[in-house]
């Protein structure tokens, strides 16, 4: 059996300002084409399809477009991530085509999408939409017989997953058994342009919740990478098909190619088309003007000017060598600049640390445990509200 796993399209996003629906474009093209070519039996997309909960008209048309050209070769099951917005990408989920499923209720999470090999052999899907502990909580707690759920991410997929292996233990013992999940799993490596997720203080799940399985199909981490499991399931993030921000420039985009075959699951890396590169380049303004940044000028450039003074005009300068510069930053030399900066928000990680940091700074005392507490609380419901537009 032949899956391909892909995640985190981010559709309708842009990068400091540029739109990529070009770029999205091409790498959807690209997908079709790995389809056609690979001949999977099915494609796994593991949520943030869209960038935001109410997508641009153009980035829905970009998705129906791809879907419908990915359905007319394939099975395609996709789920909702932290960025999409469940009810919207689910409507009308019933009616759509026959070889495509979009799984966006908790409440379908333990029911498997059964795909048949072109051997005959078969698989279990087990798609699970994005867990938001707060509404998933509910829902489980009723299928487990209102069995406490911790409010967390590991509590609910903790209790997703138990769902998952009573409805296991049901189903023919030969088939591979296959989980979708969009979380941040314990060993992942981020970087900085996934959302922050946490929820009563904790936003990681341990990867051994979904040890027992044949292949665990992971959205949410933009970089492709191979997570750690105490047995022989193999767990990977498929990472994002274009690079979300700079610190996403030295990642190789991909799409994951599996191949489960009597209980064995091999994986390889398909590279997806990189519309341009992202680089950092660093110096004077007079190093970075002359031939040494020569192959760098057609790229997505993050120039830092390191010259004692400001030079007049830098903005200019700059994009005239490099008319794709998205970022331009002076960093003279540390004995010039002043003892005390300002807060560097872009290493700080998370809302809650850069509103505390901000308060902090602010106010120049440490906030006590009920304060942060209470700001915690605070930005959770924010973003709740947020995700629900």
């Amino acid at each position: 059996m032949r899956i391909l796993h892909t995640s985190d399209w981010h559709l309708g996003r842009t990068l400091h300002g540029v739109d990529l629906t070009e770029h999205h474009s091409t790498y959807l093209d690209h997908l079709v084409d790995v389809v056609v070519s690979e001949r999977p039996d099915a494609v796994l997309v593991a949520g943030d399809v869209y960038d935001r909960a109410i997508p641009a008209l153009r980035a829905v048309e970009l998705l129906s477009d791809a879907l419908s050209r990915l359905a007319a070769h394939t099975q395609v099951i996709l789920t909702p991530g932290n960025h999409d917005s469940a009810t919207r990408l689910g409507f009308l989920s019933d009616a759509l085509h026959e070889r495509l499923v979009i799984q966006s209720q908790v409440s379908r999470s333990w029911r498997p999408i059964t795909i048949t090999g072109s051997g005959g052999d078969s698989a279990l899907v087990y798609a699970l939409p994005y867990l938001d502990p707060d509404h998933a909580r509910p829902v489980m707690a009723d299928a487990l017989d209102d069995v406490h759920i911790h409010r967390s991410h590991e509590g609910v997929m903790t209790a997703a997953l138990d769902l998952i292996t009573r409805d296991r233990t049901t189903r023919p013992e030969h088939a591979a058994s296959i989980v979708m999940a969009h979380a941040f799993v314990v060993g992942g490596e981020p970087s900085d342009s996934e959302r922050d997720i946490t929820v009563g203080g904790v936003q990681s799940v341990p990867s051994g919740v979904f040890a027992g399985h044949s292949y665990v199909a992971l959205g949410h981490l933009h970089g492709p990478q191979r997570i750690s499991m105490p047995d022989a399931t193999v767990a990977r993030y498929s990472g994002s098909p274009l690079a979300m921000s700079f610190s996403e420039r030295n990642h190789v985009k991909s799409t994951v190619l599996v191949e489960i075959e009597n209980g064995v699951t091999r994986t390889e890396l398909l590279d997806a088309p990189v519309p341009r590169p992202l680089t950092d380049v660093t110096g004077t303004l007079e190093e970075l003007l002359s031939p040494r940044f020569a192959e760098q000028r057609h790229h997505w450039v993050r120039a830092a000017v390191t010259d004692p003074l400001r030079p007049q005009q830098l903005n200019q300068r700059i994009r005239e060598v490099f008319p794709h510069a998205l970022v331009i930053t002076h960093q003279p030399p540390a004995t010039t600049r002043a003892a005390n900066g300002p807060l560097d928000i872009a290493k700080v990680r998370s809302p809650h640390q850069v509103a505390h940091s901000f308060i902090t700074d602010v106010t120049d005392h440490a906030l006590t445990t009920a304060e942060d507490a209470v700001l915690a609380t605070a930005i959770e419901r924010a973003q709740a509200t947020e995700g629900s537009r």
